[in-house]
């Protein structure tokens, strides 16, 4: 057998105000008077006071990222575009924000180097040349996408990431601070999306000692912070970050399950949030996660959070081919979940019945 040779995060700085240490941090790292692009996240658009503390010198730019949506591959090929005409060579890409935003930086970096479309590279190990500098700064707690070796992208024909070892950022900066202005709603769908993490990392066939010992520990600081607390507080914030880190780390060795493969399809088709899509299909996974199931509706109902019912009404047969084939398509998701027989267990018919109840 033999194991794989994973590449993880060079640097990380955690701590509350961390974030003001990031001048330090780039200087080495630019390149002559190539500028360093910050990507940040439109909900910080109109914060005067959070830009300002964003280093800026000579050429360096500020591109706001529209989450809307998630990240599109024409999207990314189209900033690509335009920083080559403007600039030619980039010092870095920082990419300030939640998931969306982080996976933009990453596949952003990879295409300023690598020739083509970032739809050419959906799939694993496809990149071939190392990007430009990447930073990961998260400003909401739960993706992972701070250490994952992915960054998800809805291409013409699928959703699928940037999977390899060019990927992961070179630093990330974990201020646990720049999370206390997130909504309560949207700081629970994207919690859950590390919750979900765990449990799939947790009872998956991959499993190994590796990722169960970051995965414990990051489902126990879930369920300390959703199940035993009654208030949220700076020490929520600082868990729930360590929690994403632990989270994403879990499953960089092993893989997620059926709750992210479902999604998938819901967000290729009807551009379903990733975190509020993995709530929505996870609240229905008894059969296949019973414990987890049962903590996470205890975690719904004591913080008053709504699921969304009833997305899926109404859609044709064309559509449910079409997430049932985008589902379908995430191998490895299934295999960690169902075994290496996942696809006599999970047939079309019974994704099919399993989307009609979302």
């Amino acid at each position: 057998m033999k194991f794989r040779n994973f590449k993880m995060v060079d640097y990380v700085v955690y701590g509350s105000g961390c974030f003001d240490q990031l001048g330090e941090i780039l200087a080495p790292r630019r390149k002559g008077d190539a500028p360093m692009i910050f990507f940040v996240d439109e909900y910080f658009q109109d914060k005067q006071a959070f830009l300002s503390r964003i280093p800026l010198q000579g050429k360096d730019k500020v591109v706001v990222i529209d989450v809307t949506y998630e990240p599109k591959t024409v999207t990314v090929d189209k900033i690509r575009d335009e920083l080559k005409a403007e600039f030619g060579e980039v010092s870095g890409i920082i990419g300030i924000g939640g998931g969306s935003v982080m996976d933009m930086a990453k596949a952003v970096a990879l295409m300023m180097t690598n020739p083509g479309s970032s739809a050419d590279y959906q799939g694993w190990d496809l990149v071939k040349f190392p990007g430009v500098y990447k930073v990961g700064i998260p400003t909401i707690s739960g993706t992972g996408a701070e250490v994952s070796r992915t960054c998800v992208l809805t291409g013409p024909t699928r959703k699928l990431g940037m999977n390899s070892d060019f990927t992961p950022f070179d630093q990330i900066v974990l201020d646990p601070s720049l999370t206390q202005t997130v909504e309560p709603n949207q700081r629970f769908y994207t919690a859950m999306d590390c919750f979900i993490h765990c449990v799939e990392s947790l009872t998956g066939t991959y499993l190994n000692a590796f990722s169960q010992s970051y995965g414990e520990k990051a489902q126990e600081l879930c369920e300390e912070i959703f199940l035993e607390k009654d208030t949220w507080d700076d020490d929520c914030d600082e868990k729930l970050m360590m929690a994403s880190y632990a989270g994403g780390m879990s499953i960089a060795y092993s893989q997620v399950g059926v709750a992210h493969a479902v999604s998938y399809g819901l967000a290729y088709l009807l551009g379903t949030k990733h975190g509020i899509g993995n709530c929505i299909v996870f609240d229905k996974l008894e059969e296949f996660y019973p414990d987890g199931v049962k903590k996470f509706k205890e975690m719904v109902k004591k913080h008053n959070i709504d699921i969304p019912q009833g997305i899926t009404k109404g859609l044709t047969d064309e559509q449910f081919d079409t997430m049932i084939n985008v589902s379908l398509g995430m191998a490895p998701l299934w295999e960690n979940a169902l075994g290496k027989d996942w696809k006599e267990i999970m047939t079309r018919e019974r994704l099919r019945k399993l989307y009609e109840r979302l």
